[in-house]
Parts: C-alpha cells; structure tokens; sequence
C-alpha cells in the first residue's frame, strides 16, 4: 500500500508544463499517473474532456481492494493551474466517498469527492462554493451528473 502512495506521488510530481500549453492526449495523462494495484484489487480508469475544443482534461484512476478505494485524480485544464493529488476513500455498493489531497499553484489542500460507479462510465457529484469559506466542496443535494468515460490506462 505504501508502495502505491509512493509511486503516485513520485508520478504527480514529475509532470511540469508551461502555461498556456495543454497535454490532453490520453498517453500523456496516463503515463503520469499509471497505478500498480494488488492482484486482488480492481484497478478503474476514467477521463473526462470539456471546453469548447475538449482542452481540459480531468484522469481518475484507482483501485478497489475490497471496501477500500485508492488512487489519483488530475484536473489539467489548458489555460490555468493543474490540481493533481491522491484519493482515498471507501465504496458502498456503487457510490465511492472519497478525500482528493491534491496540489495546486504549490499550494496543498482537500475537498471530499463523491463518484457512482456504472458499467462504462463513473459520474461524480459536481463541486460548489460555500459562501461562508470561500471553499469548494461537494455538492450533496446535487446529482451525479458529472460523466467520466473509461479508457484504457495500462501499459
């Protein structure tokens, strides 16, 4: 388990880009950020592209060891600062709760995330603000209408 933490953090640090510059295609997300998960893990691997020229690219990868959920999520939007950092969590049938440490602008921070799982896709409860921090955090009463497709991120 260490050695997955390890090999996460080693992976999000390594990826520099300049401003103004966008690596969306799906081998360069997934050549920094590939997980090795235990033979009886199940290992997920999911990207979403928005904008108006599908420039900004989000990953999620993981694995479910049991009830136990691990892995990455990087949010890499072309003309702004990444966030990339680790999930961890738990799954509950097809709904995964999960605490997203990542790093942005050198800066470390968290929010709680809340994915469904589905056949082909993951979906995630979209992110708000709470007016009386300033800080984003899980929108609860909203659906799971944020849609990430599978891909195939293995070696």
């Amino acid at each position: 388990m260490i050695c997955i933490l390890v090999v996460v953090l080693a992976s999000c640090g390594n990826s520099k880009q300049k401003k103004g510059t966008s690596k969306t295609t799906e081998e360069s997300i997934a050549s920094t950020t590939t997980l090795s998960p235990s033979e009886k893990a199940s290992h997920y691997c999911y990207l979403r592209t928005e904008g108006t020229n599908n420039q900004d690219t989000t990953i999620v990868q993981f694995t479910v060891d049991g009830d136990r959920v691990e892995g990455v999520m990087n949010w890499i939007p072309a003309e702004k600062d990444s966030r990339k950092g680790v999930l961890t969590g738990a799954i509950s049938g097809d709904e995964i709760r999960a605490t997203w440490n990542y790093s942005q602008e050198g800066l470390q921070d968290s929010i709680v995330m809340a994915f469904k799982l589905a056949s082909q896709q993951l979906t995630q409860k979209p992110l708000t603000v709470d007016p009386t921090t300033g800080r984003q955090e899980t929108d609860e009463v909203a659906d799971y209408s944020i849609i990430y497709t599978v891909y195939d991120c293995k070696d």
